[in-house]
């Protein structure tokens, strides 16, 4: 269960998220695969010329001194309720003022990644002309995070400093499409996506082919508006891989789509709005995030996460050094304290999403039995064998399929 302590969204956070119908996970992670919607001020995030992928030698030029050695110091960007909280001092951090009491190394931690489009739109024009951004660490989602990966727009590991991050990152997180080599991202929390459904008003639904075709579940079914989660199953009910997907396969999936769209099997597209319908039983069944089930399921027992059959989606936030950053050594030992199984069990404790740490689980048996054997937090490894993550989208193809849901979905 959720920490009943913990702070709510600023009011700038939720009036925007009142006043346009997002969803608090789209607001907080940022999921508008073409779009540029700044959570915090509604506008357009700045645009400005294609960024250009720098040469070797361009990574090399921008690339900038490391101080670590004189300035234990370090600024962190991060998204809203990512960290754990003191209940009786929301000022306090634990684990990250254990992290300063450890090395030394002042943390100054900010919660202003609200959107990954609005970010890169912030920091796109100075990373690209090699400018400091005052940031050490930036945390963006794995089809954003390869994106600046493959730009060259930030610094690698040295992972003979990370030897916590490399022994004990999960199996299914480690060698992945754009970074092979786990030297340029290390995911600070995961999260899964499959099926919810409300026992009290449907019998259990197991795949996603029932979602989107069984008749007694026709208008009482919700997708998310979310283009990567939703395609992403369907691709997988199709025998299908998410992460190598071709144009052809993409549209067949969307074809799939359609035709439970246009047979009004789908009620409608949504953000976790979802969840008061389908706790109210209004929705019977839906796409959900693995979050908004554990929330739920802690108030209402009827409440289930499924696995489909065919597979999940695995998502991660990834921490990663700006090429500009000053104190990448300090990082380093961030990264390293945070994959510590202990720190991290405290931390997903807290913060309920994937622990993305080996050996954090049976450390989390001490603190919370319950949290210890909940299956989102901790997946067993067939249920991990199970996940894919979508491929990694070059900016064209981005704008190309998310025009061809949006034209789907009405977003």
């Amino acid at each position: 269960m959720r920490n009943p302590s913990r702070p709510p969204l600023s009011p700038e956070a939720a009036a925007v998220l009142n006043a346009t119908g997002l969803s608090r996970r789209t607001l907080m992670r940022g999921l508008f695969a073409g779009g540029a919607f700044i959570a915090t001020g509604g506008a357009l995030a700045a645009c400005g010329t294609k960024p250009a992928k720098k040469t070797e030698a361009e990574k090399a030029a921008c690339t900038a001194t490391d101080v670590s050695a004189t300035e234990k110091k370090l600024n962190f960007s991060n998204w809203p309720l990512y960290v754990d909280v003191d209940e009786k001092d929301e000022k306090k951090r634990p684990t990250l003022d254990a992290f300063t009491a450890k090395t030394g190394i002042a943390v100054t931690y900010n919660e202003d990644v609200n959107d990954n489009n609005e970010f890169f739109g912030k920091v796109r024009n100075q990373l690209q002309a090699c400018q400091s951004i005052d940031r050490d660490i930036m945390v963006l989602t794995d089809w954003m995070a390869s994106r600046v990966v493959g730009l060259g727009w930030v610094q690698s590991f040295d992972n003979t400093k990370t030897p916590n991050f490399t022994k004990n990152a999960l199996a299914t997180l480690k060698n992945r499409a754009w970074d092979k080599d786990m030297k340029f991202a290390a995911p600070w929390q995961s999260g899964l996506t499959g099926i919810a459904y409300n026992a009290k008003a449907t019998k259990e639904v197991r795949t996603i082919d029932e979602l989107l075709t069984r008749a007694d579940l026709k208008g009482k079914v919700a997708v998310l508006s979310e283009m990567r989660d939703t395609v992403g199953l369907i691709l997988q009910s199709q025998g299908k891989d998410p992460g190598t997907v071709t144009d052809a396969e993409f549209d067949a999936a969307l074809e799939k789509l359609k035709k439970a769209v246009d047979s009004g099997q789908i009620r409608k597209f949504t953000g976790n709005d979802y969840k008061e319908d389908l706790n109210k039983g209004d929705i019977a069944a839906c796409i959900a995030w693995s979050g908004d089930v554990i929330q739920l399921s802690a108030e209402n027992e009827d409440v289930k996460f499924v696995t489909p059959e065919s597979g999940l989606m695995l998502w991660s936030d990834n921490i990663l050094i700006p090429s500009t950053a000053t104190h990448k050594a300090n990082v380093e030992q961030l990264i390293d304290y945070y994959y510590d199984p202990k720190v991290a069990a405290e931390l997903a404790a807290y913060v309920n999403y994937i622990c993305p740490v080996q050996g954090a689980q049976d450390e989390m048996q001490k603190l919370d039995p319950d949290l210890a054997s909940n299956p989102l937090i901790f997946p067993d490894s067939a249920t991990l064998a199970k996940t894919k993550s979508f491929k990694a989208l070059t900016e064209d193809e981005d704008k190309k399929f998310s025009a061809k849901f949006e034209a789907i979905s009405g977003a």
